[in-house]
Parts: structure tokens; C-alpha cells; sequence
């Protein structure tokens, strides 16, 4: 089956652009014209990723993002947005999303931006799609959702991406940088501390006590290794 991708824009020429040429990659392809909109969408269906402006009506990109991410849905989103201002970047990726790409853009570059979210989210075994444990949480990949003995647990398409990748080299050392490299999929920022304070809440969420992790170990001057 091929992978569905939502579009999120206003301008009409630049969304049917998009799905016209999304189609013939082979994707599926819905389209929405306003933020309000395609946050619906989001909640109601499964896509594989969310292509979204940031400035749109009733709703903006930024604001869609957050509302997905509370909701605890982990759909890789790309922002396009008509700003270049470092903050506005840095505020989207903090908001959720995993990548964004700047207006005026061509499409071959959209198009690699695409393929690689995808690749960075794509299960890493086939047993992905299916409930492993690690600790104290159940967690299914493939939906993006964990429990432990008193229900769901929240947590963030980050915090998923990091045990994903933890799970993909468990027993093996990882360092910082390459969690920030494969999980936020850029090196320059967050910085490293960001890695150090996620790991902090997934170990809350998985060690029977955070404070003597027994799971997610810290390798000194080094980074982090999962044993499993």
C-alpha cells in the first residue's frame, strides 16, 4: 500500500502543484485549505506525513502542530513556511514538527525532504508494527502509543523517535550528537543538553527508579546505550 500524505495549505495553486506531483511519485494524497481543517483530518485519519504551511486562517501551522503533538499523535509533519528567520525554525521543531523547508522551494527538494522523514520514521524491523516492552512501558511503534500497568502514558514523537533508535542499536553505545543526527535530523541545534533532557523524562517513564536507571545507561563523556 502506498504512503498517504496530507497537504496543508491555503494557496490552491500550490497545494494542487503538490498533490499533482505527489501522485505521480506514487503517494496518496489528501488536501486541506485551512489550519482548522486539516487538524481535523489529522485527528480523524492515519497519514504517513503532514506537509503544512505555517501561516494560514483560522489556524496556523504552529499552532496545528501543537495540537497534534498534545493529542499524542507522532505523524512526521514538515512546516513550509515564507519566513527565514532562525526563530521561527527553531519554534517549529520545538513545537513537534521534524522538518521545514522555506519558501520559494523546488520540488526535487521537497521531494528529498519527503523521502528522508519517511525513511527516518520507517519501522525498524517488521516486529515494529507490533508491542514490544521496555521496562515498565508497552509501546507500539506503529501507532505511536504506550501504556504501563495504569494506562496510557504520553509521550512525544521525540521521545519516541529516541527509543526507536536506541531499540535499532540497543546494546551498543550511542552518542548525542547521533541521536540529535538521526532523530532530529540536523546537528546544529538543539544542543546535546536537549538529548540529555529527554532521555531524563523517558527514563521517568520506564525505569522502575529514574535516578538508578538500569535500561537506558549513560556512558560518561560518550552518550547512551539501551540494554535490552
Amino acid at each position: 500500500m502506498s504512503q498517504k500524505i496530507l497537504i496543508v495549505e491555503d494557496e490552491p495553486n500550490m497545494s494542487r502543484g503538490l498533490k499533482d506531483n505527489l501522485e505521480f511519485e506514487g503517494y496518496q494524497v489528501d488536501v486541506s485549505g485551512n489550519g482548522m481543517a486539516g487538524l481535523k483530518m489529522i485527528l480523524a485519519n492515519r497519514y504517513s506525513l503532514v506537509v503544512m504551511d505555517v501561516m494560514m486562517p483560522e489556524m496556523s501551522g504552529l499552532d496545528v502542530c501543537k495540537k497534534v503533538r498534545e493529542a499524542g499523535i507522532g505523524v512526521p509533519i514538515i512546516l513550509l513556511t515564507a519566513k527565514s528567520e532562525e526563530i521561527d525554525k527553531v519554534l517549529g521543531l520545538e513545537l513537534g514538527a521534524d522538518d521545514y523547508i522555506t519558501k520559494p522551494f523546488s520540488l526535487r527538494e521537497l521531494l528529498a525532504r519527503i523521502k528522508a522523514v519517511l525513511r527516518r520514521n520507517a519501522p525498524i524491523s517488521e516486529k515494529d508494527s507490533e508491542r514490544c516492552r521496555i521496562g515498565k512501558l508497552a509501546l507500539d511503534f506503529g501507532a505511536y502509543t504506550a501504556a504501563d500497568s495504569t494506562g496510557i502514558v504520553k509521550m512525544s514523537h521525540k521521545e519516541f523517535g529516541i527509543l526507536k533508535y536506541l531499540l535499532k542499536r540497543k546494546n551498543e553505545i550511542v552518542s548525542r550528537h547521533d541521536l540529535l543526527e538521526h532523530v532530529w535530523g540536523y546537528e546544529e541545534t538543539p544542543t546535546t543538553r536537549t538529548v540529555d533532557n529527554f532521555i531524563l523524562k523517558i527514563r521517568q517513564k520506564i525505569e522502575d527508579d529514574p535516578n538508578s536507571p538500569k535500561i537506558i545507561l549513560t556512558v560518561h563523556g560518550t552518550g547512551y546505550t539501551l540494554v535490552y
